[in-house]
């Protein structure tokens, strides 16, 4: 036991000196073999791969105590571009050589107990070497517990902070320690990784847990020994994978592959000696980035001349593209933008002094410079701005562009600072929003990297604009803090919110709505805080309900959880306001619907909120506010788009108050907001349709305040500014927003309409019918760059990068001929006596590059796989315009010109990529797929089969031996009218044929093109379109009418039509006579009418005149049978089967119309050309089928003009009979096809309007005539539109049978039908208007007679004045006063029954003597007022109060009585017209109405026994008074003055009166407002209590006793019977309980009424 025991203990001795960690003996130099291979590719064989293999000996020596010094010797280099695994490496030795000189230099690094620590090198250093190193290292890092054989743990790489996996196994018998370490990237504490482009993406970690679109994992395998001093690495394989998934397919990644080598050599006894240079501190084992965004794996450029490289580039794109644009523009742009990247300030400085005169240079200079993104760029344009280098235009444009490219450093942010202090910026106020809202997209990309945020200085601007009440900057600098959307500024943007206190409630609403939009960006970062303030600003129902919807839009935002969601459903059931309530329903809705794994939780959550609510909210109509959220997710690709639109609306106004629409996309686990457009409208109708007039009338408002004075506690409604704004967003930033109020809107009328603009206008007129216009335009654009570097295992970064560039360009030339040839100051008239010729030739081209790009992106070195999408477009036209104004001549022709091949032309092509900066000409570029199986698609035999009118298709597929599918097609189709042919090709070769995914079908080959090119041997000259106008139209007439019919036919005609025409006279001479009989006829008469219309529609050759009576006669005695028929059933003994045939002819006859234009009185000129029934149609075409060529008024033709002079095309030609007020347009093929389509109408009355269509041969074939009138279905007007027809093509029945079947059941159902012996040929339908909110529609078909379609309006229709009954003579009135009554809101009163704005119902019990306030404007301004009193005689007297003058309205006998400012104005007055604004007063039905649209108050209208006040829409949501606030709120009707909501109608009405306070006022009204003690004790909170009314309750004065009472319930405040109360402030108070108490409406005085 004892031998044991001390065995055991010098085990452990031994084993305290035994470090289990690598360790390196001072004095010795340990050699190692060390090799790298990266390759990038997809991961199967048989496919193109790009790498690099590198190899060399590591030199490592102790230099003291854990510090060594590390060397790398011999470097050897090889890259591989070709097929997996067939081909093979091949050396570059150019590289090593040109690093030959750092490798002689040695680093030192510090290790411990296995861990690496700082790194030290000279700062001649490159970080590019010493990143490499840092590879080595990482195999050097080794946490080993001798304790545990497998662990983990998170360990510091080279890729970051990370979890590592330990498995330790010990050979005893071998003497070795096998461990293997594995790092999973993806659960990293700190992951190292450098992205740009990703500032406004929104990273969702759910998705990422679901399905990784971008994972890596590394693996360690070592072989240690254990020595001495510790362990020894005698070899280490690693094995790292990167794979990236862009759609999250199984097997749709491409990957990176690292492998490192480290093999044991030797021991030296010779250590290695640092350099005499001074080492610097350069971090530690993780990778440390320095300039990889300056690398652009699109061009690996060796710089030695900057300046002269980049004027190259820059030369070359302006003569490449002068003439037309170059397909290799958008790469020629892309390299130019990365050039200017390492441009230095005074290099930019030089460029631009060469190039700033040359245009052409100058545009695409600063288009990339403002791309560059650089702190140099910034400086240049701020610069050059300042020194006046640079328009207004071009500052705008490049400062826009420059905000979202510029890196977000300390420096870019102190030149905005400094830009928006420039008085020049500040001066313009365009400028002044784009620096300003750039500043806050800076912060926001800065502080999304930095810990700390500069956001002081904006926050101090905020404060002090609010200290000086500043609301624009205000509105400014909060928009800047919602750019910059940091959690820091919620405080600043708290203190202007509604709810912080007075002087926040005191700004005006646009501030406090910017400040909750402010939120948005802000709750991505901080939902927490930001869903806190946003419940408390939705629950908050004294706010206004905009700001409550804005609020709810914001909750969303946060992605909210259940709960919170389950209280706002809660909230929605007992919400009053109806806005509010639709709108949250509605967007609970919409997302309730969402398939997106984005926000999976919130659609959850709204799914059960919808379970909640009541299906009644979805009812609502579109008056109301809506939220709409659409979207298109696939959820195996991660991919998809949004859409998202608010309509908000307060005062169901015919204009929405505010629309914002917004755009979002998925993709690989992320989302970003797209695009926004905002636009608020509140105040347009106002400022436009409003009084101007009404605005600065001091005694007005004077005298209003003073009368309303007397109201209990009255509160005015904020008077929001008349504006328009909107707003545009891009990727969640706000770009810019503009204010657009009425001195703008002035402003640019006049500047539109004044002189300077128009001498403009005349001058550019005559410098181009003069000396013509020629012209090139190009304009760049980088679209898209996203890039992500991250670093391998062997310290040489990986790039994943996305790049979109464009170029869109057009040369535009003008070439004028003027005859004859006129002076350079001619003046304008002489144009009407000029032929002007304009040959126009316009190219307008485009092109796109779009770059996906994965692997290796060094200074010195590319190698990676990408993916390259290119697309181009030309279409050049040649046209020439000719215009002779005088003769009426005008004419376009489309000449041939020279066109490229294809005219669109796109491909998408996948390579792998080998670069080498020391040789360019080295540059190997290897299709992914197989060059044995790789074919263009340029190299394609395509098929020449085409036929005209129809598609050939041709399909060519590879042989299946070489397994790789190759599919090419072809379209093609001939357009013979224009001798032009039109193909479509596509061909593709991809990947799909291993794995059928996304992915793998992308990658190969695809193209495709499309072409326009002239028909071989039908080659066309030119296409041609002539107008002519005017008496001489007919000259351009280039195929004559036929009309087939010989000349003895036509003379036939011509005696019949006279016959007619002298039989016509005749009956027409006779037929008062004949109509008066016809007024004492029997039935027989009706009979014999009816036997003479069957013998007249059996002879074959009646006079016109006879076929009008006896259709007239047919008519009135059909409805006298069909009346002893009615009359028939009803005296029938009852039985089921006749009710419902009763009913069913009860419902035809109520519903028959009636023209008319059948008893209207027409003037002589009038009944000269109106006929009463179809068949005067049918004269006027019998008289004349076809009209003469010197009735043509218009002349179009369109003809393709061929060689062999055999023209296609077509003509039309418009015929005008103005004493028949006849129009014919009659369209034929100029081919010799006797085809025609002919279209003749005749307006008969006004009532009344006729059509008749025909086509086919000769306008014969088939035929259809239209028939629209005016008439009357029982009271009610109606209009009828008809349709019949002789014949119709079959393709017209069976479309019109499908259109049928798919109507839904359920509507077919609803419907009364009536079968009915309708016409076969014949569709009938009807609206008539049943009141001004509802229309009826009636249809009639071949089968049935639908009934019960009624459709309730959401406006007014205008009957009365539809029929030319407005009240104002001129045509600019009447149709203001049409359209402001369409969508005006009305309020009435029958009967005793009030009816309000908001279409609520309830019985006004009016106190006597003492005015009511009907309604009034509730805003500051005042603009109108009308009351109501009813007098001692129960008389009702109207008060009207508007602009300057009273207008009182008092019904008295049968008549109503008007006084103006007390002066009586007689009836016969009347029209009463105010001399200063748009103020009438009319006799209007049985009384006189009020109209001043104007002043927002649209008519009041009084007769005895009834009125009604109709007010404009744009003061829906304004007015106050017993008629409501017009806000479509039902149930807020009842708002008192002091803004309380009363419980009944009763109170409601009773708080609207004006009372009095004395006897001594000049008013007979003798009551007054208190607060009345509630007459039986109460207990309240356990103590007796005395309560007092905090509602006003109406009472006679005091000397009076009242002779009529109402009970009214009240709500009451309570005190401690023994306490003290202030009773000023009991109107304030809330309530303790409700009550009823009584109410005076009548009062008896004495003499000691006081």
């Amino acid at each position: 036991m004892r031998e044991v025991v001390l065995a055991l203990c010098l085990a452990l001795v031994a084993g305290q000196h035994s470090s289990f960690a690598p360790d390196f003996s001072t004095g010795k130099t340990y050699v190692y073999k060390y090799e790298v291979s990266i390759m990038n590719s997809l991961p199967d064989e048989g496919l193109a791969r790009a790498g690099l293999n590198l190899s060399c000996k590591f030199l490592i020596s102790a230099l003291d105590q854990d510090t060594y010094t590390l060397k790398l010797v011999d470097p050897k280099m090889s890259e591989f571009n070709g097929i997996w695994p067939k081909d093979r490496t091949e050396p570059v030795e150019n590289i090593p050589e040109a690093l030959e000189p750092e490798f002689q230099i040695p680093i030192k690094f510090e290790y411990k107990n296995g861990a690496v620590g700082k790194v030290y090198a000279p700062e001649q250093f490159s970080d590019l070497l010493l990143n490499f190193y840092r590879g080595f290292l990482s195999i050097l890092q080794l946490n080993i517990k001798k304790t545990h054989n497998v662990y983990d743990l998170h360990e510091a790489g080279i890729e970051g902070v990370c979890r590592s996996l330990y498995s330790v196994n010990e050979d005893l018998r071998a003497e070795r320690i096998f461990l293997t370490k594995t790092r999973d990237m993806n659960h990293c504490q700190e992951r190292i990784y450098r992205d740009m482009g990703m500032a406004y993406t929104e990273k969702c970690d759910e998705c990422q847990k679901k399905s990784k679109t971008l994972i890596g994992s590394a693996s360690y395998t070592y072989v240690l020994k254990q020595v001495p001093s510790g362990i020894m690495i005698l070899e280490a394989d690693v094995n790292e994978l990167i794979q990236f998934s862009p759609l999250s397919e199984r097997h749709g990644a491409a990957q990176t592959e690292t492998k490192q080598t480290l093999v044991f050599l030797e021991i030296q006894n010779s250590p290695i000696k640092p350099i005499s240079a001074e080492y610097h501190h350069r971090g530690s084992l993780k990778y440390e980035f320095s300039n990889e965004f300056e690398w652009t794996p699109l061009q690996l450029v060796n710089i030695k001349d900057l300046q002269g490289q980049t004027a190259e580039i820059l030369n070359h794109l302006v003569t490449q593209n002068a003439e037309k644009l170059n397909d290799q523009a958008p790469l020629k742009y892309l390299e130019l933008t990365h050039l200017l990247r390492l441009a230095l300030y005074e290099d930019l400085e030089v460029l631009w002094n060469k190039y700033k005169n040359l245009p052409s240079h100058r545009l695409w200079l600063l288009e990339a410079v403002s791309a560059s993104g650089t702190s140099a760029a910034l400086r240049f344009i701020k610069e050059k701005f300042v020194a006046e280098d640079l328009s207004v235009v071009e500052a705008v444009r490049t400062l826009a562009a420059a905000v979202h490219m510029v890196t977000a450093r300390s420096e870019s942010i102190n030149l905005f600072e400094t830009l928006m202090e420039d008085n020049k910026i500040n001066a313009n106020p365009v400028l002044r929003e784009i620096v300003f809202l750039g500043y806050g997209t800076l912060i926001s990309k800065y502080c999304a990297e930095s810990d700390v945020c500069p956001i002081e200085y904006i926050k101090k601007h905020l404060s002090e604009a609010v200290s000086k009440g500043e609301t624009e900057d205000i509105i400014l600098y909060v928009k800047v803090l919602g750019n910059a959307g940091h959690p820091s500024s919620l405080k600043s943007i708290t203190k202007i919110m509604p709810i912080h206190g007075t002087a926040a409630a005191s700004l005006p609403i646009r501030v406090h709505i910017e400040a909750i939009m402010a939120l948005r960006n802000i709750a991505k970062k901080e939902p927490r805080m930001v869903q806190e303030l946003a419940l408390q600003l939705y629950m908050d129902k004294a706010l206004d309900p905009e700001l409550r919807m804005l609020s709810c839009i914001v909750l969303f935002e946060t992605n909210p959880s259940m709960a919170l969601v389950s209280t706002l459903a809660n909230a929605v059931k007992s919400e009053e306001n109806l806005q509010v309530a639709s709108f949250t329903y509605s967007h609970m809705k919409s997302l309730s619907r969402s398939a997106s794994i984005i926000h999976p939780s919130v659609a959850a959550a709204c799914n059960v909120a919808m379970k909640i609510l009541s299906p009644k909210l979805d009812r609502l109509s579109l008056r109301y506010s809506k939220a709409v959220y659409g979207e298109a997710y696939s959820s195996s690709f991660m991919l998809g788009s949004a859409a998202t639109a608010f309509y908000i609306n307060d005062a169901a106004t015919f204009l929405p108050r505010s629309l914002v629409a917004k755009t979002k996309a998925f993709f690989a686990g992320a989302a970003v907001d797209v695009l926004e457009i905002g636009v608020r409208t509140d105040g347009l109708q106002e400022t436009l349709l409003k009084n101007p007039s009404s605005l600065n009338s001091a005694d007005r408002i004077t005298k209003m305040k003073r009368v309303i004075k007397a109201l209990s506690h009255w509160k005015s409604l904020p008077n929001n500014k008349p504006l328009v704004s909107c707003y545009v967003k891009l990727f969640g930033q706000e770009i810019a927003f503009a204010n657009i109020d009425k001195p703008m809107i002035e402003w640019a009328i006049a500047l539109a309409s004044g002189p300077s603009l128009q001498k403009y206008g005349i001058k550019a007129l005559k410098t181009l019918l003069l000396s013509g216009v020629s012209f090139n335009y190009t304009m760049p654009v980088m679209i898209t760059e996203i890039r992500r570097i991250l670093p391998t295992t062997s310290g040489i970064s990986l790039e994943l990068s996305f790049y979109s560039a464009a170029v869109a360009a057009a040369a535009v030339k003008v070439k004028p001929t003027l005859t004859p040839r006129l002076p350079e100051d001619f003046p304008l008239s002489r144009l009407l006596e000029t032929d002007i010729e304009l040959e126009t030739e316009i190219r307008p081209s485009f092109a796109m590059d779009t770059y996906a790009i994965m692997g290796t992106n060094s200074p010195l070195y590319h190698a990676f796989i990408m993916s390259r999408a290119k697309i181009n477009s030309t279409l050049p036209s040649k046209i020439s315009a000719k215009l002779h104004i005088k003769e009426g001549d005008f004419k376009i022709e489309a000449l041939p010109d020279s066109a490229p091949e294809n005219i669109t032309a796109g491909s998408v092509e996948t390579f792998a990529v080998i670069r080498n900066v020391l040789d360019p000409t080295a540059e190997r570029i290897t299709p992914i797929l197989p060059y044995k199986v790789m074919r263009s698609s340029t190299s394609q035999n395509f098929s020449n089969k085409e036929s005209s009118g129809e598609i050939s298709l041709e399909n060519f597929q590879e042989d299946v031996k070489q397994k790789v599918p190759l599919l090419a097609k072809r379209y093609c189709t001939k357009y013979r009218a224009i001798g032009l042919k039109a193909c479509f090709k596509v061909a593709t070769e991809n990947a799909a044929f291993i794995h059928d995914t996304a992915l793998y079908r992308m990658i190969g080959s695809q193209n495709a093109s499309f072409s326009i090119t002239p028909i071989e041997g039908e080659a066309v000259e030119r296409l041609e379109m002539e107008v002519k106008v005017g008496a001489k139209a007919a000259e351009k007439i280039i195929k004559q009418i036929n009309l087939n019919d010989g000349a003895a036919t036509v003379l036939s005609k011509l005696n019949k039509i006279l016959a007619l025409n002298k039989n016509h006279t005749s009956s027409s001479s006779s037929s008062s006579s004949r109509s008066s009989s016809s007024k004492h006829s029997s039935k027989s008469s009706s009979s014999s009418s009816i036997s003479s219309s069957h013998h007249s529609s059996s002879s074959s050759h009646t006079s016109s005149s006879s076929r009008l009576t006896s259709t007239m006669s047919f008519s009135n005695s059909a409805r006298s049978s069909s009346a002893s028929s009615l009359a028939s059933l009803l005296s029938a003994e009852s039985s089921s089967s006749r009710d419902s045939a009763r009913r069913s002819m009860q419902k035809a006859y109520s519903h028959r119309f009636r023209k008319s234009h059948k008893n209207q009185t027409l003037s002589s000129e009038e009944r000269s050309r109106s006929r009463s029934s179809d068949s005067s149609f049918e004269f006027i075409h019998t008289m004349n089928k076809f009209l003469d060529e010197r009735d043509a008024a218009v002349v179009v033709s369109v003809r393709a003009v061929r060689a062999n002079q055999k023209d296609l095309g077509y003509q039309v030609v418009v015929y005008v009979d103005k004493p028949n007020a006849r129009l014919q347009i009659i369209l034929s093929p100029l081919s010799e096809s006797n085809w025609k389509l002919c279209a003749d109408g005749v307006w008969l009355s006004k009532h009344k309007i006729t059509a008749k269509l025909a086509w086919g041969a000769e306008c014969k074939e088939y035929s259809t005539m239209i028939t629209g009138e005016t008439g009357l279905v029982s009271s009610s007007p109606a209009t009828r539109l008809r349709l019949s027809w002789e014949k119709l093509p079959s393709y017209v029945k069976l479309y019109g049978e499908k259109v049928y079947d798919y109507m839904p059941n359920k509507m077919l159902a609803d419907l009364i039908k009536a079968k009915r012996a309708n016409s076969t040929r014949q569709l009938s339908f009807t609206v008539v208007a049943k009141s001004e909110k509802t229309v009826e529609l009636i249809a009639k078909t071949p089968q049935h007679t639908s009934y019960n379609m009624t459709l309730h309006l959401p406006i007014t229709l205008p009957l009365q004045e539809l029929k030319t009954l407005t009240p104002f003579e001129e045509v600019i009135d009447k149709v203001h006063y049409v359209f402001v009554k369409v969508v005006a809101a009305e309020c009435s009163f029958y009967n005793n029954t009030l009816r309000t704005f908001n279409n609520r119902r309830y019985m006004n019990k009016m106190p006597e003597s003492c005015y009511q306030v009907l309604t009034q404007d509730c805003t500051e301004e005042l603009k109108f007022m009308v009351l109501q009193m009813k007098d001692s005689t129960r008389q009702n007297r109207f008060n009207v109060k508007i602009a300057d003058i009273d207008i009182d309205l008092y019904p008295k006998e049968s008549e109503v009585y008007v006084k103006v400012n007390g002066m009586v104005i007689p009836l016969t007055s009347l029209p009463y017209q105010h001399p200063t604004a748009s103020i009438e007063i009319r006799e209007s039905e049985e009384g006189v109405s009020v109209y001043a649209a104007g002043h927002g108050l649209h008519e009041v209208y009084v007769n005895k026994t009834s009125w009604r006040i109709k007010i404009a829409d744009w003061m829906k949501g304004k007015t106050c008074g017993l008629c409501g606030k017009a806000d479509g709120e039902v149930r807020q009707d009842y708002r008192s003055p002091n803004g309380r909501l009363a419980k009944n109608s009763v109170s409601f009405a009773l708080s609207w009166i004006l009372p009095a306070e004395s006897c001594k006022d000049n008013t007979e009204c003798r009551m007054k407002y208190e607060s009345i003690q509630l007459e039986k004790n109460v207990n309240v909170h356990g103590q007796d209590s005395t309560c007092f009314s905090v509602e006003p309750v109406l009472r006679c004065l005091p000397g009076c006793s009242p002779v009529k009472t109402t009970a009214v319930n009240v709500g009451f405040k309570c005190f401690a019977a023994d306490s003290t109360w202030d009773p000023s402030n009991i109107f304030d108070s809330s309530v303790d309980l409700r009550d009823s108490t009584e109410a005076h409406l009548a009062c008896s005085c004495t003499a000691q009424c006081s």
